[in-house]
C-alpha cells in the first residue's frame, strides 16, 4: 500500500514517515522542506520517495498510484497563521482542498485530514465532536474550511477523515519550540523559569507527537465504514491540562522549583476536549505523557541531540525566509547575486 504525506518533513510529519515505513508501507513525501533535510535520517530507505514541491500546484501525477493521502501540509500553528492570513487560507484551505479533490479524481481510496482542537476556539465546559465550533484565529478558520472542503467530497469510493489533533508535544526531526510544552521545558531548562501567557488558567488538550502519528496510521487501517466522513478529536481525556498545572509537570519532571512570570493578554483559547469517541471507535489509546516527553526533550538537550535555533521557533523562520527573498530582490540584477 502506497501512502502520499504532504507536510512529510514537518513536525509531525517527519515522525509520521518514519512509523509508516516502519510498518512496511510505501511512502511518498511532498514538501518545501522549508526547516532543511528533516529527513535525512531516512535517504536511502527503498520504499520512501521524496518529491519537493507545494500542494498548491504539485503535478497531479503523483497521486496515480496512491491508496490514501495524508495531508499535513499546512502554515502551522496560530502565531504563524497570523503572518499573512491571506497566504495561510491559500494553503490551509484552497490548498488542501486541491488535494483531496486532484487525490479523488485519481482514484485515491483514502483522505486524511490533519486538523485542529484549535477549531473550537474558547468553549465554556468540554466539547466532543458534535459540538459548536469556535475558531477564532485564521489558522483555526482554514482548518474547519478545509473539512467542509473535503467532506463534500466523501462518498463510498473516497473515504474522508478529519483528525483535530489537541496540542502536539515531544521529540521530533524537526524540533519545535513554539510548542506550549516544548517551549515550556526549554525555557525551563535553559532560564529556570517560565513565561505564562495571562493568568496560566486557560486549558489545552496535549497529545505526545509519536500518539499523534499512530492515529493517522489508526484511521488508514481503519474499516471505512468507521471512518468515512467522519471526525476524530485526537489526544486523550487524561491529557486535558491548565498551563498553570502543566507548569508544575515540567518543574516536577526536572526536579526544579517553579518560578515563572505572567506576560500579556489573557488567552482567549481555552477548551477542554472529550477524546471518548476516537478511543472507542479505533481503540486508540496514547502512550506517552508529558511527564515522559519533558525528561526526553532535557536529555536531548543536554546531548546535544537538539538545539534552540531560528529554525525551531516557527514564526521566526517564516519571518526570516519573507525578509530573505526580498532582500535578494531587492539586489538581484539579471538573476544573480554577484
Amino acid at each position: 500500500m502506497k501512502v502520499l504525506v504532504t507536510g512529510g518533513a514537518g513536525y509531525i510529519g517527519s515522525v509520521l514517515v518514519e512509523m509508516l515505513l516502519e510498518r512496511g508501507y510505501k511512502v511518498k513525501c511532498l514538501d518545501r522542506f522549508f526547516f532543511g533535510p528533516t529527513l535525512s535520517h531516512l535517504e536511502g530507505k527503498k520504499d520512501l520517495e521524496i518529491i519537493k514541491d507545494d500542494i498548491r500546484w504539485f503535478n497531479p501525477s503523483y497521486l496515480e498510484d496512491v491508496d490514501c493521502v495524508m495531508d499535513l501540509a499546512a502554515l502551522s500553528n496560530d502565531p504563524a497563521g497570523e503572518l499573512d492570513p491571506e497566504k495561510t487560507m491559500d494553503i490551509n484551505y484552497r490548498g488542501r482542498v486541491r488535494v483531496a479533490t486532484l487525490a479523488k479524481k485519481k482514484g485515491v481510496e483514502r483522505y486524511i485530514l490533519a486538523s485542529s482542537c484549535s477549531i473550537y476556539g474558547f468553549q465554556e465546559g468540554t466539547v466532543n465532536e458534535e459540538s459548536n465550533i469556535n475558531p477564532l484565529t485564521t489558522y483555526a478558520k482554514a482548518n474547519r474550511l478545509a473539512e467542509e472542503g473535503a467532506f463534500e467530497l466523501a462518498d463510498e469510493k473516497f473515504c474522508v477523515t478529519a483528525l483535530r489533533q489537541a496540542t502536539v508535544y515531544g521529540l521530533s526531526p524537526r524540533m519545535r519550540f513554539d510548542l506550549v510544552l516544548n517551549v515550556m521545558t526549554l525555557n525551563m531548562w535553559k532560564e529556570g523559569k517560565l513565561r505564562i501567557v495571562g493568568d496560566g488558567k486557560q486549558w489545552r488538550p496535549l497529545v505526545y507527537v509519536k500518539d499523534t502519528a499512530n492515529a493517522f496510521i489508526k484511521t488508514l487501517e481503519a474499516d471505512k465504514e468507521k471512518v468515512n466522513n467522519q471526525i476524530f478529536n485526537v489526544g486523550s481525556n487524561e491529557q486535558n491540562y491548565q498551563i498553570i498545572d502543566l507548569a508544575n509537570i515540567i518543574a516536577d519532571a526536572l526536579k526544579m522549583e517553579l518560578k515563572y512570570e505572567r506576560y500579556g493578554d489573557p488567552d482567549r483559547r481555552s477548551y477542554r476536549v472529550d477524546f471518548t469517541k476516537i478511543k472507542k471507535t479505533l481503540n486508540f489509546t496514547p502512550k506517552y505523557d508529558p511527564t515522559y516527553a519533558v525528561v526526553e526533550i532535557r536529555d536531548a538537550l543536554e546531548e546535544g541531540k537538539i538545539k534552540d535555533d531560528m529554525k525551531t521557533r516557527t514564526v521566526e523562520w517564516y519571518k526570516f525566509l519573507i525578509e530573505t527573498q526580498k532582500l535578494l530582490r531587492d539586489i538581484e540584477i539579471n538573476g544573480l547575486i554577484i
